[in-house]
């Protein structure tokens, strides 16, 4: 119950709705209850059961709250006043009334509940994205992108359409399950006492069936997390899938959580729905027991109740089973919601290892430098960086080189505080950057990637992305210095054109292109370019090169470059060869030092020749 409260925790204040629907639920239990116990009136009407009507004198009035004693008063004067066809009319004009008010009062306890049930499930899904997306980078390198897509979507539908439906069967059941209980033993107490024995029997029953259900949900959640992956990355892959004629490793792999899947929901499904009707049985059993029993002594006149009372009494024990029945279907179907609840509330309780100091600052500008003191930073148990020092002034263009593995990548990532280093410090003038605002930090920064990745949506919104009141000639602008706005000119609907799934309707120069756009756009003040143009053709590369040599004007630059020749031109070249570095200067320095540099540019002369 820890888990199903904590859910209910983002209902807060739950009291604006709770008490609205308590007082509506209440009056529903009133008036739809008075609804079945009119029919024992009504029958001794109809039927001229009972005393002569013009024998009858209605006694005093009954106490203010005494619904049926204000009933009863009056039909009692109706009988003895007029005749049985006014007093008819009167029950049923009560009738009809009571039904009125009683689906009135439900209908708005039903979208009081509702409301709760939105605005629950809207603060629900608000804390786990919100979560997901204040995690730091390493989280998301070490879990699957299908299980956070089940936890945020799939498993808070779970919960929505199982625990919080629970809500409602809290308050309005109980509340039902008594006034028919107060009702039943007002009409009589020996055969009410008799009759209750089919529900601890019934609930005993019920909680045999589900007793495996949690362990069930919680199966049936992982591996439906698991088809979501398998799902993704097939997607995400088609092109390698096809291209490897893996087409169906990939079906058969997702095939077997599909069934595996299938079969545990169908056995979740079995002990759900057996639920219902062994109570339902139960139920009608225990009725017709009541009826032998019941009409034995009405027959025999040994009875308390008068035959019409009778039969209004067998309908309310009748309705007595519908809100049972729904407590142990909700208790059969909780545990998938409990289940599911688990999962998103671990989501929301795992905390990002990238956080802002209690007392952390603001950058507000760049006035000198990047400085890596005495940096080691380690993958687990593989080190990557080792005791590296370095300075990158404001104003140059520095450019990282190395073998494959040196860790240019990770001292990039490094910088935006992507990741913290286990020793040593790095400090944007002269601040470390852990005791600086990662939004201020990040706000000084533009990145262009490897992966040019763009959303699915217009080229002015993905130029435009994540900034407000942003103009069109700035973003026209952006273009031009990323030599892009002639290329967008030329698309069916220029600025307006939808690029596509990750912007699969452009070329790879192009996206590359509107990615450099959509950080010249922000004007900031350092740049980190992490192999931007190694995945173009040469006439691509070309204008991506020009739009990057533009960008990098009157800013602060670090460079990634799979292309050497791309570099001569930096200010400084520090070169990283297993986590250390091993050499720093500019192209015709390290040229001249006749080590790994010079060895790195000859390599890459050959294979170019």
């Amino acid at each position: 119950m820890k888990t199903y409260f904590r859910l209910l925790s983002f209902a807060k204040p739950i009291g604006k709705f709770a008490v609205p629907y308590i007082i509506c639920t209440i009056l529903y239990v009133v008036f739809s209850t008075s609804v079945i116990v009119l029919i024992g009136p009504l029958l001794n009407t109809l039927f001229h059961i009972g005393t002569d009507a013009a024998a009858l004198k209605p006694t005093g009035k009954p106490s203010l709250f005494d619904f049926s004693g204000y009933f009863n008063y009056y039909l009692d004067y109706f009988l003895h006043t007029y005749d049985k066809w006014t007093a008819l009319k009167f029950v049923c004009v009560v009738l009809v009334v009571s039904v009125f008010l009683g689906n009135f009062f439900r209908y708005l306890a039903q979208r009081i509940m509702e409301n709760l049930r939105v605005y629950t499930l809207h603060n629900l899904r608000k804390a786990v994205f919100e979560n997901v997306m204040n995690m730091h980078m390493a989280y998301f390198n070490n879990e699957r992108k299908g299980d956070i897509i089940t936890k945020v979507a799939s498993d808070v539908q779970v919960v929505q359409f199982s625990v919080t439906a629970t809500l409602q069967v809290v308050f309005k059941e109980p509340m039902q399950l008594i006034g028919f209980l107060y009702v039943l033993f007002r009409y009589s107490v020996n055969l009410t006492l008799i009759s209750l024995i089919v529900l601890p029997l019934s609930g005993f029953i019920i909680s045999r069936i589900v007793k495996r259900l949690k362990a069930q949900a919680i199966s049936g959640q992982e591996t439906y997390s698991t088809m979501i992956s398998y799902l993704d990355e097939a997607l995400s892959g088609i092109k390698i899938v096809k291209a490897f004629n893996a087409t169906d490793f990939v079906k058969e792999r997702f095939e077997n959580e599909n069934t595996t899947y299938s079969r545990i929901t169908k056995s979740i499904a079995k002990r759900q729905q057996m639920a219902s009707p062994v109570s339902e049985a139960l139920s009608i059993t225990m009725v017709a027991f009541i009826l032998l029993y019941g009409g034995y002594r009405v027959f025999n006149n040994t009875s308390e109740l008068s035959p019409g009372d009778f039969v209004a009494y067998i309908a309310v024990f009748s309705q007595l089973m519908r809100p049972a029945k729904a407590i142990t279907d909700s208790f059969s179907n909780i545990h998938s919601g409990i289940a599911a609840g688990e999962r998103v509330l671990d989501l929301i309780d795992e905390k990002p290892e990238i956080t802002d100091a209690k007392n952390a600052v603001a950058l507000t500008g760049f006035e000198d430098a990047i400085r890596f003191e005495n940096v080691t930073f380690a993958y687990q148990e593989r080190q990557v960086l080792s005791n590296v020092n370095i300075t990158i002034p404001k104003g140059k263009s520095v450019a990282l080189v190395g073998p494959s593995g040196g860790g240019k990548s990770t001292m990039m990532d490094l910088i935006p505080r992507f990741m913290d280093p286990q020793e040593g410090c790095i400090t944007v003038d002269g601040e470390d950057i852990k005791h600086v605002t990662a939004y201020s930090l990040r706000a000084l920064m533009g990145v262009v990637n490897q992966e040019s990745l763009l959303f699915n949506d217009t080229i002015y919104n993905n130029i435009a992305f994540g900034k407000k009141d942003v103009k069109p000639e700035e973003v026209e602008a952006a273009a031009r210095i990323a030599n892009a706005h002639n290329f967008i000119l030329e698309t069916d609907k220029g600025y307006d054109t939808n690029v596509g799934d990750r912007g699969a309707k452009l070329s790879g120069g192009q996206r590359q292109r509107i990615c450099i756009a959509r950080a010249v756009l922000s004007n900031p003040p350092i740049m980190l370019l992490d192999e931007a143009t190694s995945a173009l053709d040469t006439e691509s590369e070309k204008l991506v090169q020009d739009a990057l040599n533009n960008l990098m004007k009157n800013r602060t630059s670090l460079i990634i470059a799979h292309r050497l020749s791309t570099i001569q031109n930096a200010d400084m070249i520090i070169v990283l060869e297993s986590g250390k570095v091993v050499e720093q200067g500019n192209h015709q320095e390290l040229m001249a030092n006749n080590g790994l540099y010079r060895k790195l540019i000859d390599m890459q002369t050959f294979n170019e020749n």
